[in-house]
């Protein structure tokens, strides 16, 4: 019974990693337990003084967020399009970007359906002359 306990019994090694673990555990808890009462007491302060401000606060906090949501979509558009145009430089150079073999295939299927149509209208084509030839020919008789 005492070989039992004396295998299933942690390592030195595994002891240290648990006290250290348990060390950072705690330290974290107790930074976030802080950070928690912080907040708590920053809220209980600032409420006041928002309450007595939110006149001028509310007002002046609309068109401010409006102008900095505006900033960030034309500044993640121009990067949008700073990056598309990467891409299509890439592509062109013969670099072959990320997903240049889905717009190769996406070009061929084009290309292809393309040819098929064209086919398929001259052969209407054809149909449609020849139908007119015997109208033609079944009036005439």
């Amino acid at each position: 019974m005492t070989q039992k306990l004396h295998d299933s019994a942690p390592t030195l090694r595994q002891a240290i990693r648990f006290l250290t673990a348990a060390a950072i555990g705690a330290a974290l808890l107790f930074l976030s337990g802080l950070t928690l009462t912080g907040t708590v007491i920053s809220l209980v302060i600032a409420t006041p003084v928002l309450v007595l401000f939110s006149p001028v606060l509310i007002p002046a906090g609309i068109p401010t967020v409006l102008a900095m949501a505006g900033f960030l979509f034309s500044g993640g558009c121009c990067v949008a399009a700073l990056m598309a145009l990467s891409w299509m430089y890439n592509y062109l150079a013969g670099k072959h970007p990320v997903g240049a073999d889905q717009v190769d295939y996406a070009r061929m299927r084009i290309g292809d359906k393309a040819r098929d149509m064209k086919e398929r209208a001259r052969e209407y084509g054809q149909f449609a002359q020849h139908k007119a030839h015997e109208a033609t020919q079944t009036h005439a008789s």
